[in-house]
């Protein structure tokens, strides 16, 4: 039972985690627009330039979500892509030992599973990048010595293909996650957001329950794209979050990870 109620669970907070986060706002919120109606600091009248202002903010929010999209778009295919490169390595290494009985190829598998725990400790900036890189260019070792031991030239050179792959894989990752997507817009927008909460806290609405209702819903929606945003423009930030919320999966190189121990059984 419990096994059914905790991925169930997970999904639940994965779908409304951003939501819960920005509840405590809208609170507070709620209690400076009933001060604000209950000691008379309703001073102004809902007018056209108020409108303009909420409509910018509309406008800049669906500017910088566009902008993230496509690194977003881009960042689902990474995980998925670089299990396959590190999957076809190890299937010629496996194909190499079984036709040479390489030993060589033998120690490529192997390095292949601690390559793989490696990159999952990466992805948790556990490791540094620099290290895995390090890391995939040893495989030029393995390389070396399979030539040594006569083995066509066409295994290396595609072992090597796969190398390269993986290597702009990881720096393109790297890049991704390091590289906030125009800062300054990031500003503007919050700083329309707090604006346009003020504002509606100190505009004068009729019936009371319409203006809190408005209130409350302009002020949800803003901070909640304003944080969804934020949220995918880094969606490798498993060291805070784990694989929740909008993180990348990386389920395709978990499982690559089980499939190696299959490998390794020969």
């Amino acid at each position: 039972m419990n096994s059914v109620i905790k991925p169930y669970t997970r999904r639940i907070w994965k779908k409304w985690s951003i939501a819960i986060k920005i509840m405590p706002l809208i609170l507070l919120t709620a209690v400076f627009k009933y001060i604000s109606h209950r000691f008379g600091f309703e001073i102004m009248e809902l007018n056209a330039l108020f409108t303009s202002l909420v409509a910018g903010t509309i406008f800049l929010i669906g500017f910088l979500i566009s902008g993230v999209l496509s690194d977003y778009k881009e960042s689902e295919k990474l995980p998925g892509e670089i299990a396959a490169s590190i999957k076809t390595l190890t299937d010629d290494a496996y194909t190499i030992y079984k036709i040479k009985n390489s030993e060589s190829a033998l120690q490529l598998l192997e390095y292949q599973k601690m390559l793989v725990s490696s990159i999952i400790d990466w992805f948790y900036r556990k490791e540094r990048t620099v290290i895995i890189l390090n890391k995939i260019s040893s495989m030029n070792e393995f390389f070396i010595q399979l030539d040594k031991e006569g083995v066509q030239a066409n295994y290396i050179i595609k072992l090597k293909n796969e190398q390269n792959i993986l290597r702009k894989l990881i720096l393109r990752i790297d890049t991704i996650r390091d590289t906030d997507f125009i800062g300054p817009a990031y500003a503007i927008v919050q700083t329309m957001g707090f604006l346009t909460a003020f504002g509606l806290i100190i505009i004068k609405i009729e019936p009371f329950y319409v203006s809190v209702f408005l209130t409350l819903l302009v002020t949800f929606l803003i901070y909640y794209m304003f944080l969804l945003i934020k949220d995918i423009d880094n969606p490798f930030d498993y060291s805070l979050n784990g694989e929740s919320g909008t993180e990348i999966s990386l389920k395709p190189i978990h499982d690559l990870q089980l499939a190696l121990n299959d490998y390794l059984q020969i």
